[in-house]
């Protein structure tokens, strides 16, 4: 009897691991981010800039799940402008740690829809700056941290697709809904691809 109960524990635990192993899964993430502003008014461009970080994942059902991430990524966007021979360009260096929940929707095993808010925290905000008039080149960095907002928020949309059991690619755009600044009107907008791995 004795044996049977201990045989019997060691299932039930084997088996709870076993679930747990498959409704939990963690692990990390990188990838490539097209950042720009949009807004009212906004004469911004975009640029490349970069993500990383680790994220979470607890499945409910074979179709729903949760994923909270927590990411620093590098945004911002870039202004050029030109005129009676003075050219101008600025590239705003603006970034975050960025705390998106997405909820997935699993239209087949190897696909999910994505969808949630994410919070983001600043923790970089600087302006280069380059001037060019008659040929001759000037070029300095502002600090815009007292002119930036500390609390970012915005909504993410894209597709999670597993490429393998433990590999997959992300498409994502997130949207921001609040000012980036404390003057004007520019909103963060970042349209992202990323690859992660699942431990």
């Amino acid at each position: 009897m004795k044996k049977i109960a201990i045989a019997l524990m060691c299932t039930i635990l084997a088996t709870g691991a076993a679930m747990a192993q498959k409704q939990f899964t963690w692990g990390p993430k990188i990838g490539v981010d097209y950042t720009h502003y949009w807004g009212e008014d906004v004469g911004h461009g975009g640029q490349l800039n970069y993500q990383a970080g680790l994220f979470m994942e607890y499945r409910f059902t074979n179709k729903f799940s949760v994923a909270p991430e927590v990411v620093f990524a590098a945004q911002g966007g870039k202004y050029d402008w030109s005129e009676d021979g003075v050219k101008f360009n600025a590239t705003d260096h603006v970034n975050y740690i960025n705390i998106p929940v997405m909820l997935k929707f699993y239209v087949i095993p190897e696909l999910s829809i994505d969808f949630g808010p994410q919070l983001g925290v600043n923790v970089y905000s600087k302006m280069t700056q380059e001037w060019e008039v008659l040929d001759v080149k000037y070029k300095d960095t502002d600090d815009l941290k007292d002119e930036t907002k500390t609390v970012d928020f915005g909504l993410g949309l894209g597709l999670t697709y597993n490429i393998a059991k433990d590999v997959f690619v992300q498409g994502r755009y997130t949207l921001g809904l609040t000012k980036v600044f404390e003057y004007g009107n520019d909103k963060n907008g970042n349209a992202q691809i990323a690859i992660g791995y699942r431990f």
